[in-house]
């Protein structure tokens, strides 16, 4: 699946972690066992079994692999979706966040494509017309996904 709707209360609070953020961000790049992911994070395992426990029963991840190691069975855990799409629940409002990886060129070319589109939407701002708020952007995070 590439786009899933977060729209459920369960599936919003497991995002609203930072925790839980940072994991997702980095299962979007490739699968991750607990282990992986606790090094990854600097986090002890136990906490990120707790994160993925929440973040399984919301239905944002799930076990894409397990590996027998001696014996234990590791897990391997993928998102569900490419890009979560979050829709408030009391709104019909909708948020996408995404990280990304670009070269400057195209990291340059969104800016560009973000600026005409605040454009076109101010361009059409009329007195009549329900009120809304349009929130775009491309930052550079200066960090590793």
């Amino acid at each position: 699946m590439d786009i899933l709707v977060v729209s459920r209360p369960e599936q919003l609070r497991a995002l609203a972690g930072e925790s839980r953020r940072r994991i997702v961000a980095v299962l979007r790049e490739r699968a991750a066992s607990t282990t992986q992911l606790a090094e990854k994070l600097e986090l002890a395992k136990g906490t990120i079994g707790h994160h993925l426990k929440v973040l399984e029963e919301a239905g944002l991840i799930r076990v894409v692999r397990t590996r027998r190691v001696r014996a234990v069975t590791e897990r391997y855990y993928g998102r569900v979706a490419r890009l979560f799409l979050i829709k408030g629940a009391e709104q019909d409002e909708a948020f996408a966040h995404v990280r990304v990886r670009l070269d400057p060129a195209d990291a340059r070319r969104f800016e560009r494509r973000v600026e005409r589109l605040v454009r076109d939407v101010a361009a059409r701002a009329n007195r009549t017309g329900e009120e809304y708020v349009l929130v775009a952007g491309l930052h550079q995070t200066g960090g590793h996904a």
